[in-house]
This record gives structure tokens, sequence and C-alpha cells, in this order.
């Protein structure tokens, strides 16, 4: 069989942790799906300690929890939380997660920011399930289309607050770039160009770094398997999103008993 061994919370080996002084440990293994989750965290003390004393006078391909078992832990997590399994743990997990992270960072602007701000706790939700994708084959080519297209655009920029400067001593404009005349205009009419043009290098160059920040991370998982649609469609309505922003099609369709929720709604942690 050369399926590869993923393990879980139960089935951890001892050679998938290791301690790190004075109090960090790092997780390295397969998990759902075969993803290779590595990461290192700090804990406190007594976990530190404990797991070493897990680890003592045992081979790397031992259990780490020998004596722990699911019905055990599901339990002790029913007694935190009523109805919390092991097995649900990663949507409660995922969930409020999203809650806390939307209400904490959602600030006042416009729909692209807002969404620019699901985008990044999505993206958290995605990185805690360890949610990763291989990066697109034509991810670079994107980012340098999309970077000329910036540069273009800041030189379009120079040239309309150049001609804002000549119009404000009474000169007429300089001739475009392609040898065109431009048309003379009034200072205030510059001044709308040129923040119509930031306006529109500022949202492209916002586009790109969303593009870069997650080229490695799938949202969709999380958004589809892990996360409760009644917090996504609570924060749309307080904060005037578009569903169809968020949602597409087929999720709206997924989860229309959702869409009746008020904006008020919070995920619980109890």
């Amino acid at each position: 069989d050369n399926e590869a061994d993923t393990v879980g919370c139960c089935t951890l080996k001892v050679g998938n942790v290791e301690c790190i002084p004075p109090n960090k440990i790092k997780f390295d293994f397969l998990g759902k799906d075969s993803i290779q989750y590595v990461n290192t965290v700090e804990v406190e003390p007594l976990v530190y300690k404990a797991i070493g004393q897990f680890q003592a006078g045992k081979s790397k391909t031992d259990d780490l929890f020998d004596e722990l078992d699911t019905s055990k832990l599901n339990a002790h997590l029913k007694e935190l939380v009523p109805g919390l399994t092991a097995k649900v743990f990663r949507t409660y997990n995922a969930s409020i997660t999203l809650d806390e992270m939307l209400s904490q960072e959602t600030k006042d602007g416009d729909v692209t920011q807002k969404i620019v701000v699901y985008q990044k706790a999505n993206k958290e939700v995605a990185i805690i399930c360890n949610h990763q994708r291989t990066v697109s084959k034509t991810h670079g080519a994107q980012i340098e289309k999309l970077t000329a297209r910036i540069e273009e655009l800041k030189e379009v920029l120079k040239e309309l607050k150049t001609n804002l400067d000549r119009a404000k001593k009474g000169k007429p404009p300089l001739e475009g770039s392609d040898g065109k005349k431009i048309r003379s205009l009034e200072p205030n009419a510059w001044e709308k160009k040129i923040a119509q043009q930031s306006a529109k290098i500022e949202k492209m160059e916002r586009d790109m770094h969303t593009k870069e920040d997650l080229k490695t991370v799938a949202l969709g998982t999380s958004k589809i398997n892990y996360l409760d649609p009644r917090i996504t469609v609570a924060w749309c309505k307080r904060h005037e999103v578009p569903i169809e922003k968020i949602f597409t099609k087929s999720l709206l369709e997924k989860f229309a008993w959702a869409m009746d929720v008020e904006p008020e709604y919070r995920f619980s942690r109890r």
C-alpha cells in the first residue's frame, strides 16, 4: 500500500511533534487529503512539559497520545461546548474565527474594501484548516501583466498632474504620450480626472496584492464545508455588501436556508 499515512488529533505519532525549548512545539504531519501541515506554535509551559512526557520512552512511530481515543476526546469536548465532537471541531473553530475576525476588522469603507476584509478572514480560516493549493502555472504571468498595467496607469497619472499644474498657470496641456493633442480643461476638471485615475490604480494594486496573498490558499473549501453560512449572510446585511459578492450562484442555492438570518446574528461560543 503506497498511500501516504495521514493522521488526526488522536493518531499523531511521536515523530510528528518536536519540542523546541523553552516552550514551542513544531508540528509536521500529513492531514486531511494528504496535505502536509507544518507549523511551530508557542504553548503554555504545562503543555510543553506534558508533550515531552508523552514522548518519553517511545519511538517516532509510536502514538503520541496512546491512552487517548476519539470517545474520550468527544466526552471532554462535550463538557466544554454541548454537542461538540472531534468531527465537528473544525467547523466550530473555523466559524468562530471567521465571526470574530469580521467583527474586529470590518471598518467603514466601500464594498471593495469590505470584501478584502472578508477575504483576509477567510484566509485565516483556510490556514487554520490547512486548506492549501498549488500556485497556478499562470500566476506569475498574471502578476507581471497587472504590474505592467499599473505602471502604465501611473504614467498617465503623472501626465494628468503635469497638465493640472499647467492649467493653474494658464498654459495648455502637453501632448499625450501618443503624440495627440489634449483638450484644455479647467483645473477642477483635471483634479477630477486625477482622483479617478488614483482610485483605479489603488483598486488594481489592491487586487494584485490580494491575488498574491491568496495564491497558495484555497478559500472555497472552508466556505463550502466548514463555515456557518449565517455568519457571512448576517455580515453582508450589517455592512451592506451584496451577498453575490461573497457566495457564488451554487452556494446561494446550497445555503438558501441561511438567507433569512437577522443582521445581528453572531456565532456563539456556547
